[in-house]
């Protein structure tokens, strides 16, 4: 989105995330903002100042995935467009995010993800309408490991999805 001319702030609770991120900024030339803040503390002090929200690849991490779909939602303006992406939590996603690609692709490291902490497209969407979101969209991501290209696929959230939500204006 920034190279694109958007405005954009990263946010991470880890310095040295952030640190990550920002070199990666400098070497591409695409200017981006970092904040050490969490998404409940930057939702209370910027109130309904974003156009677009996304929460992507985390909230399979996050110890309340309600209050982070919660903050996302009163980040963004009446009007704007919220975007998550997690794991489907079911057999096949465990197979494939946590056996396939931390033990045996090792694209990510070993513990990097908790099967009880996927969460199940009905579960996001749950959270979503109550934080005042109406859902727009739904697709599956695959990865394929022969070409290490991720798609949207429409109808397979079964692994990899990503909700596109708008708030009311």
């Amino acid at each position: 989105m920034a190279a694109r001319g958007a405005r954009v702030t990263g946010i991470d609770l880890a310095g040295k995330a952030l640190k990550v991120a920002e070199l990666h900024g400098l070497e591409s030339g695409v200017a981006v903002r970092y904040q050490q803040i969490s998404a409940e503390d930057m939702a209370a002090s910027e109130p309904e100042s974003r156009d677009v929200v996304t929460c992507m690849e985390m909230l399979e991490h996050v110890p309340d995935p309600a209050s982070t779909i919660a903050a996302c939602a009163r980040l963004a303006r009446p009007g704007g467009w919220v975007f998550f992406s997690t794991l489907n939590r079911n057999p096949k996603s465990f197979v494939f995010a946590i056996i396939g690609a931390e033990y045996i692709l090792k694209l990510l490291p070993r513990g990097t993800h908790e099967y009880g902490k996927f969460i199940r497209p009905s579960e996001l969407i749950g959270h979503a309408r109550h934080a005042g979101l109406q859902q727009q969209a739904m697709l599956g991501l695959t990865y394929n490991p022969l070409t290490r290209e991720y798609r949207l696929v429409d109808g397979d959230v079964s692994v990899n999805y990503l909700v596109a939500f708008r708030k009311p204006a």
